[in-house]
């Protein structure tokens, strides 16, 4: 048998609105640390999105490689995968491959080919061994295909016709590398058909969301495929076996219920898969009055706010707040109000969204303010183009953006 662990999106390096994660993200590393030691996992993938940008700081860099060090030197068999997301820099996560493959690490940052363009297939094929030494599994390393990674298809959709034909590819290359009774295995960095999406902490990536990647992608004969870039844990359609892990921690108040998780993955020649959810524990809540998505009154916001019961903890723990304030008008000394109402609370208030009642005054109307910080590029670039336009941007010309955004986001 083969115990994998399935992990993605830890996002190292992330702040919530001028607050750092490294904490938590630290806390969840530990936990993670004794989960992979305690069930005697064999072992680790962890499917794109390592950083949470392509320039990570020092810090960020350091949690990472002290993770990789500490979970080699508890557990020495222990099979580490790390692939590149799309905000990863490719060549940033491989420039130390070298090094952390003598540490038994493999990472795939990115598609590397030759002089002529031919993919080097052999870096994507990592052997997955049990506690016994005997390879169980074949993990064709995926990682975030940028538009430049993709061939070229005549008269086809390029994306997912590109899609398919390098992963028809690595199938094809992992096919001769297994043997009768080892597991194939993939990654993935991508948006599936149906995927359900935390809106503020995903950046759209390759032709946007519009262009999601058929189930199809994938040949029948792979055990598990393990993806990455959706932080909401769920399986891809009714396939037990092609999951989102999701992410480690909230990265957005949208975030504050989900239950996040990774995966633990029982394979065994002959046998049905086994998987089985792991939850992670919070270290730090996320609040937001009223719960959900929507606004109340001031008053009844305040009242909430006076109803919490909170244990007494130190800064660093204390949950984080986000109040959603709908208003008739603007508010002066609505931050006042606000401060006054939570000065005796054990929380730290991050974010006070307000939205404005519509000529019709209904909360259909409802004109929701925004900062700049909160909106993705695209939605940028939506909104340049509708306001000198007074149209929505064609759909060639959103492809097109995306793809140079990538592009440059693929640089360092």
């Amino acid at each position: 048998m083969l115990r994998l662990f399935h992990s993605a999106d830890w996002h190292l390096g992330h702040h919530l609105h001028g607050i750092s994660r490294q904490r938590e993200h630290q806390q969840f590393l530990d936990w993670l640390l004794d989960e992979l030691s305690s069930k005697q996992a064999d072992a680790l993938i962890v499917a794109g999105d390592i950083f949470d940008s392509a320039n990570p700081s020092s810090a960020a860099q350091a949690q990472l490689y002290n993770f990789l060090v500490s979970a080699k030197s508890r557990l020495p068999n222990l099979d580490i995968v790390l692939v590149g997301g799309n905000h990863d820099s490719a060549s940033r996560l491989d420039a130390p491959a070298s090094l952390l493959n003598a540490l038994g690490v493999t990472v795939v940052g990115g598609l590397s080919r030759d002089a002529q363009g031919a993919v080097d297939w052999e870096r994507l094929l990592v052997p997955l061994t049990n506690a016994d030494g005997e390879i169980k599994a074949w993990c064709g390393a995926m990682p975030f295909l940028r538009n430049a990674d993709l061939p070229t298809e005549p008269d086809s959709d390029p994306l997912i016709a590109g899609m398919k034909s390098l992963y028809a590819e690595l199938f094809a290359q992992l096919q001769q590398k297994a043997g009768n009774a080892e597991s194939l295995i993939l990654t993935g960095h991508c948006y599936m058909v149906n995927g359900a999406l935390s809106e503020l902490s995903e950046r759209k990536i390759l032709g946007g969301n519009q262009h999601a990647l058929p189930v199809e992608l994938f040949p029948d004969d792979i055990a598990y495929v393990a993806l990455g870039h959706l932080h909401l844990a769920q399986k891809v359609g009714a396939n037990e076996h092609i999951r989102y892990s999701g992410s480690p921690i909230p990265l957005s108040f949208d975030e504050a219920a989900y239950t996040h998780q990774i995966m633990q993955v029982d394979l065994k020649a002959g046998q049905p898969l086994v998987t089985a959810p792991v939850k992670i524990p919070r270290s730090v809540e996320l609040l937001r009055i009223p719960n959900g998505k929507d606004f109340a009154v001031l008053a009844e916001v305040i009242g909430q706010l006076e109803q919490l019961t909170l244990d007494e903890l130190s800064l660093e723990q204390r949950p984080l707040l986000e109040l959603r304030i709908r208003l008739e008008k603007p508010e002066p000394g609505l931050r006042q109000q606000i401060e006054q109402a939570i000065a005796a609370l054990p929380v730290r208030l991050l974010k006070i969204s307000t939205a404005y009642n519509g000529s019709e005054n209904s909360l259909a109307d409802l004109n929701i303010e925004e900062r700049l910080e909160e909106l993705q590029p695209l939605d940028v670039f939506q909104r340049c183009y509708q306001n000198k336009y007074d149209k929505d941007a064609p759909d060639a010309m959103t492809a097109l953006f995306n793809e140079l955004f990538e592009s440059l986001q693929g640089t360092d």
